[in-house]
């Protein structure tokens, strides 16, 4: 049978432009997902989403958009197309035996928030004549409100489908030794060990939706629950955080006591993840450290929680507390290894 596979590369999304407009848009259908604020019912949620955070919170985001937005658009943006069309350059490049089963790959890219939708995406792909779909999300490490949104929306599309075909969808690759290796590859050239000490920063999320993914009793009943991946908190994002830092230092003979896990991007009153990463800064540099390298791992495409909330907010904090630099490891972006390591994924599950 000539198989054809659909591969959906699912990033989470961005504003139109940095019009407060379209920032304003995006940020009530990102806010307004259920996993994403998951402790109100929907009511309740569009009432404090449209009604409160949004019209205080867009002006301030579209400013930050507007420090990062290029020519081309949004990084995040325009950095996964480039990606998704390397990805399929790469497919074509695979040569077939005769003897083979017949396999043509297409590749789209969605956005869970804004544009290309999940659903137009998936739509061309059917279109297509794609009878297999692997579905995979730009996010390393497993979380509800991350990748368990962008399943639950494809779930939540092909099930209005006549047919619902054979589709795969790939958890997690937190520690995939490809992945792991193009960040290292990244990082060797800001030099580690020129610096006194190396965040590994992850985007944070509520405690409570950690809890609310534990079956197992296991979140947060210590301070180290987190530290070591096991079978009781496999799926967890915090656990899959430490382990992506943890390979990464090893990579790069970052010794235990020179990097420390972190989280950022907080939002509203209650507790998330920790350590905070701003408090993190504080407490090096009333320590007298000088200089910070920072990777963020969660992230596979500079975004504005790379470029303008590291680069420049956290750089500003650190100088303000007596420090003097904190040195972004750029994301994986359009490196080769990525490709490569994207294409192996693919090539693996299909």
């Amino acid at each position: 049978m000539y198989k054809k596979i659909g591969v959906l590369l699912v990033n989470l999304g961005t504003p139109d432009s940095p019009k407060v407009s379209d920032v304003r848009r995006y940020l009530n259908q990102f806010l307004t997902d259920g996993r994403v604020i998951d402790a109100l019912p929907w009511a309740a949620r569009q009432l404090l989403v449209r009604g409160i955070i949004t019209p205080f919170r867009a002006g301030n985001s579209a400013k930050s958009y507007k420090e990062i937005w290029e020519d081309k658009g949004s990084p995040l943006k325009f950095i996964s197309e480039e990606l998704s069309v390397l990805v399929q350059q790469s497919l074509d490049e695979i040569p077939h035996r005769a003897s083979e089963q017949t396999k043509e790959y297409h590749v789209e890219l969605a956005m869970r928030y804004q544009s290309p939708s999940i659903e137009s995406s998936l739509l061309k792909l059917r279109a297509k004549g794609v009878n297999h779909y692997l579905i995979i999300p730009l996010f390393p490490q497993y979380a509800s409100a991350s990748t368990g949104s962008a399943h639950q929306r494809v779930m939540e599309v092909v099930s209005q489908w006549q047919v619902i075909p054979p589709i795969q969808f790939i958890n997690s690759y937190h520690n995939n030794p490809q992945y792991i290796n193009t960040f290292a590859e990244i990082g060797r050239k800001h030099q580690p060990e020129q610096y006194e000490h190396v965040l590994f920063s992850f985007h944070g999320l509520p405690q409570r939706q950690m809890q609310k993914a534990d079956d197992c009793n296991h979140c947060l009943k210590r301070k180290d629950c987190c530290e070591r991946l096991s079978e009781k908190n496999q799926f967890c994002y915090g656990a899959q955080c430490n382990d992506t830092a943890r390979l990464l230092a090893e990579a790069l003979d970052i010794p235990k006591d020179k990097y420390t896990v972190c989280y950022q991007s907080r939002l509203g009153r209650d507790p998330w993840m920790q350590p905070y990463t701003s408090e993190v800064l504080e407490e090096l540099a009333h320590k007298g450290i000088k200089k910070i390298l920072a990777f963020s791992p969660a992230f596979v495409a500079d975004c504005l929680e790379t470029i303008f909330e590291i680069s420049v907010e956290y750089q500003e904090e650190f100088e303000e507390m007596g420090g003097e630099k904190v040195q972004l490891v750029e994301s994986l972006n359009t490196h080769p290894l990525w490709v490569e390591t994207l294409k192996d994924m693919i090539l693996a599950h299909t």
